[in-house]
């Protein structure tokens, strides 16, 4: 049960940060359909940077560096979005597509790349950190403590203040109703739907290390983040776009996702004889269930995937 708990919050925090990512985004007007790719880019920028940091280095900082890393590979990676959808007024749903294709290929060709340069004995597309990531991690009388469950709430509570208590907020949530008339106020719906795209590739990319350094502790990059990126999607929609929402789906989520996880734990389930790949299947089932019940009572922003055009009205 301990193990199920455990599982349980850190499948949440994953799907909180990258959901909370798809939520800034699309509020400024903005699909982002690309947070799986974005996800491995930056869970790549920090497995790198963990590689990289001197043995010994300080809990503390592989922490914080490596943060850091994940953080700013999702933040350039989420601008090709930024740059096709906004400047090139490029089709959404495509993009984002091909983003995920695209990270995901090239995660794997920089990692393959790095171990043939250094006469790894593993050129697969492969970074072990299994003594690095145990900064992240305090182990509480057998309960594996992860740091990404502060930062996520955290992260939760700021983004509720940020979009219902702040200017910048509700000038973000303006953009994605009606650009046209943030526009006629005086609000850049650009910078704007700039500052969502990048928000999302900052949480993106946080929910990449997050997910590589709680969930495994060795992570070949071609295999991506086991559909983490769209099941944050559906953790988004029945969560309203809203972040309190948002962190109580993420839980229900979770719980699925980690029962597919700890099933043999509980001797009643194995006792029923259901194979094991339908537990890997029950998160995805029930996101479709939850989808097909919930959609219609969820009302995304209105402007959402719509370019913006500043001579129309």
């Amino acid at each position: 049960m301990v193990l199920l708990i455990q599982y349980t919050l850190l499948f949440a925090c994953i799907l909180s940060l990258v959901a909370l990512g798809g939520c800034f985004s699309e509020h400024s007007g903005i699909i982002n359909l690309g947070l799986e790719g974005i996800m491995v880019m930056g869970a790549m920028g920090g497995a790198l940077a963990m590689r990289y940091l001197p043995i010994g280095t300080n809990g503390f900082v592989v922490v914080v560096v490596t943060i850091l890393a994940s953080i700013l590979v999702g933040l350039i990676y989420s601008a090709l979005l930024g740059v096709a959808a906004i400047h090139f007024n490029a089709d959404q749903t495509l993009v984002g597509t091909a983003m995920n294709i695209l990270g995901t290929a090239l995660a794997t060709v920089i990692v393959k790349s790095i171990n043939t340069a250094t006469n790894s004995d593993d050129h697969s597309s492969i970074v072990q950190y299994i003594e690095e990531k145990k900064a992240f991690v305090v182990d509480i009388n057998g309960f594996q403590f992860s740091w990404f469950m502060v930062i996520t709430l955290v992260l939760v509570i700021v983004a509720y203040v940020v979009l219902y208590k702040t200017k910048f907020g509700l000038r973000l949530m303006a953009c994605g109703e009606h650009p046209q008339a943030a526009d006629s106020v005086g609000i850049n719906v650009y910078k704007m739907r700039w500052a969502g795209v990048l928000i999302s590739g900052v949480l993106g990319g946080l929910g990449g290390i997050c997910y590589i350094t709680t969930g495994v502790s060795e992570w070949q990059f071609e295999y991506g983040v086991a559909g983490f990126g769209f099941l944050s999607l559906a953790v988004m929609i029945f969560g309203k776009w809203k972040p309190q929402n948002i962190a109580m789906a993420a839980l229900l989520f979770g719980f699925f996702r980690a029962l597919s996880n700890v099933y043999m734990g509980f001797p009643s389930l194995v006792a029923m004889g259901i194979p094991s790949g339908i537990y890997n299947m029950i998160p995805y089932i029930i996101s479709l269930v939850v989808l097909a019940f919930t959609s219609k009572q969820s009302r995304a922003p209105k402007a959402e995937g719509i370019p913006y055009d500043k001579g129309s009205r």
